[in-house]
């Protein structure tokens, strides 16, 4: 019995002379330094310059600190939540990029789940895009959605999913891709302020637009078919556009060749007509004076056109040579 009265008379003695240390004024000093402390600890925050930090006072939201050193009640009366409001984040949809640098690697599996998207004439396309973001309001970000990143998740393949099914499969994987990008963010943007996430779109881009592996070899041959298609026809477009003005340069030719000699004839129609009118005319007054002279005009119009010329006995029955006229 006398053992472990030895061994708390041993403890007494050792810890005694720091106990009758501890007096009630230290206790009051030690106490007001270490809520001294925790007011410090607790009480100042700093917020970087690309957030902002969103202060709740026993959980209510009470306002917003912006970059720099604040104060705020400490010991969990106030709590300041920072947010990222000048990143841009972004999501993935078909893809994951493993380091991104300047050479990105990529994860190697498939993601058809995401990418496989129905095109408006039945087709499939394999669509990989990626959604550009950053969080406009924090305190809607953090506190009127549940998780506003799964939120942007959903939205986004269900609106690309749509954009998408009202377009051909060529349009989705040739011309209409810009238009396509820009119907998904707007349309996106409109969901998620109905939803009231807090985010803004920054930028949609199509990553990646292909048909599947296993219907491509029979897509590009297609394609090729398309491209041969279109090659011919802007080739008989060219031979049209050369052929059909040189066609229409000669016919506009020959018809001013046709007009111009039809008014010629026309003209000296008229003039034999009128030259005989005179004629007659001077035929009705002097008919032997016209006789004579017609007959001779049309003498010097022919002897000078004749070789040899034959003076013909109307009692002989072969023609006798008379004079030498040959040139």
């Amino acid at each position: 019995m006398q053992e472990p009265f030895s061994q708390s008379q041993q403890i007494w003695d050792q810890v005694g002379p720091y106990l009758q240390l501890i007096t009630p004024k230290r206790v009051i000093i030690a106490i007001v330094a270490v809520f001294f402390i925790a007011v410090l600890a607790t009480g100042f925050y700093t917020v970087e310059t690309d957030e902002v930090a969103v202060i709740l006072r026993f959980g209510q939201y009470l306002g917003q600190g912006e970059p720099g050193l604040h104060f705020k009640l400490p010991l969990g009366i106030d709590t300041a939540i920072p947010v990222p409001v000048k990143k841009v984040f972004k999501e993935e949809f078909g893809f994951r990029t493993l380091r991104a640098g300047v050479r990105t690697q990529y994860d190697t599996r498939d993601y058809p789940d995401e990418s496989l998207l129905l095109t408006g004439d039945l087709n499939i396309a394999d669509v990989e895009w990626v959604v550009q973001y950053r969080i406009a309001d924090p305190q809607k970000f953090l506190f009127d959605i549940r998780d506003g990143t799964r939120a942007l998740r959903d939205l986004s393949e269900a609106v690309t999913s749509l954009v998408v099914g009202d377009r051909t499969v060529t349009e989705v994987l040739t011309v209409g891709r810009i238009e396509i990008r820009d119907e998904v963010k707007r349309r996106l943007q409109k969901l998620l302020d109905q939803y009231q996430t807090g985010l803004r779109i920054v930028n949609v881009t199509l990553q990646d637009v292909n048909p599947p592996e296993t219907v491509k070899p029979a897509f590009n041959e297609v394609n090729e078919a398309k491209q041969e298609r279109e090659k011919l026809i802007n080739e008989a477009r060219r031979d049209r556009n050369d052929a059909v003005p040189k066609a229409r340069g000669v016919a506009l030719q020959e018809i001013s060749k046709a007009e111009g000699y039809a008014l010629k004839r026309v003209n000296e129609a008229k003039g034999d007509a009128d030259r005989f009118n005179a004629i007659r005319e001077e035929y009705q007054n002097a008919k032997e004076v016209t006789r004579q002279r017609l007959y001779l005009e049309t003498m010097s119009e022919i002897l000078p056109q004749v070789s040899e010329i034959y003076v013909i006995d109307g009692n002989s029955n072969s023609p006798i040579p008379i004079l030498q006229l040959q040139k």
